[in-house]
């Protein structure tokens, strides 16, 4: 393809609300390193970490850029976010093979390498570099994986952070068929990832969500749906469950290891009901707990991903679609947390 010199895109242009977020059209096309290809982006989606790095929650000190990334690395503004990310390679470094020229490719979000080159600690895509919230994006080539599909660019963009992060956790949890998992925040992005992703490896699987998202979840492969605010020591009972795969924290979280069976395994990748806890220390060393910290992926874990998405073993799910131009709205709906799946932006071609 001919392509452009400059390009539309959104700039995230410092830290704090909507306004913080400016669309352009004159973002200068990035030309490829050696070891890197450069994506037309055709669907991105949105994430908590777009709107937890815009605000700074990463930050533990003064809300600024020094420490507001994934890894701590200060971030560099202006910042196209965007994790989630599937479109075509367009064009490659001088020491890429040009036959990928022509693939449609999902962007690995944990990037390991930059340029070719090891990173020391991994970089988020869209956090510690730029993303996919615009027309074109550059990455290391090993992050680009293709894939076989039917399935649409939007429908693709669903999965690479969510899905991702889910299978991460199981596979940190080593989650097996024998396995009863407990899934919390159920309905967003991950959860309902996890619960695919667990009843694909062959597990027992209990979702626990709002009320009106419970037939959704039964219709995606849960076993069971409790409800948000349900007692569940009294609704499961103690020492049921051998895995619990938690994205929201908060005050509920000491009863989530009273639920776990003795050498149970607990992942957490998510605090939306808040990031501070109590733990009694007794719980986890007299039931022999083993908690799991999830952020960086695991090697195998977005080639594993990539194989169920191409056999169909899991599905989609799109909430709602928005052109990129609607950025704040799209986020505005994501926070509302009505939706249950990904919500995706349209890249303008």
């Amino acid at each position: 393809m001919n392509i452009p010199k400059i390009m539309k895109g959104v700039e995230l242009i410092g830290h704090g609300g909507p306004d913080m977020l400016r669309y352009r059209e004159d973002i200068v096309v990035p030309t490829p390193k050696s070891y890197e290809v450069l994506v037309q982006v055709l669907a991105a989606g949105v994430n908590n970490t777009d709107i937890n790095t815009r605000t700074a929650w990463y930050s533990k000190g003064n809300n600024d850029s020094e420490d507001a990334s994934w890894s701590g690395k200060a971030l560099e503004l202006p910042l196209i976010q965007g994790a989630d990310v599937c479109g075509i390679i367009v064009a490659v470094g001088e020491q890429v093979n040009p036959k990928r020229i022509g693939e449609r490719v999902l962007i690995e979000p944990s990037l390991q390498f930059v340029n070719g080159e090891p990173l020391e600690n991994p970089w988020y895509f869209g956090s510690e570099c730029n993303g996919g919230f615009a027309q074109f994006t550059l990455v290391s080539e090993q992050h680009a994986y293709p894939i076989q599909t039917s399935l649409t660019a939007t429908e693709l963009a669903t999965f690479p952070c969510s899905y991702s992060t889910a299978e991460n956790m199981l596979t940190r949890a080593n989650v097996t068929d024998k396995d009863t998992v407990l899934v919390t925040g159920a309905s967003g992005g991950v959860g309902s990832a996890a619960v695919q992703l667990a009843k694909a490896r062959g597990a027992k699987v209990i979702a626990q969500t709002s009320e009106s998202k419970m037939e959704l979840l039964r219709s995606i492969g849960a076993d069971e749906v409790v409800e948000r605010s349900a007692d569940l020591g009294h609704q499961l009972g103690k020492n049921s469950v051998d895995v619990v795969i938690d994205l929201v924290a908060g005050p509920q979280w000491p009863i989530l290891l009273e639920v776990l069976k003795p050498k149970g395994r607990y992942a957490v990748s998510g605090a939306i009901g808040g990031a501070m806890v109590e733990l009694d220390v007794r719980t986890l060393y007299l039931k022999d707990l083993s908690l799991f910290g999830c952020t960086v992926l695991e090697p195998q874990v977005f080639a594993n991903l990539v194989k169920r998405i191409e056999q169909g073993a899991i599905k989609p799910l799109v909430a709602e679609v928005f052109p990129l131009q609607q950025i704040n709205q799209a986020q505005h709906a994501f926070e509302q947390k009505s939706h249950v799946g990904k919500i995706v932006l349209e890249i303008p071609q």
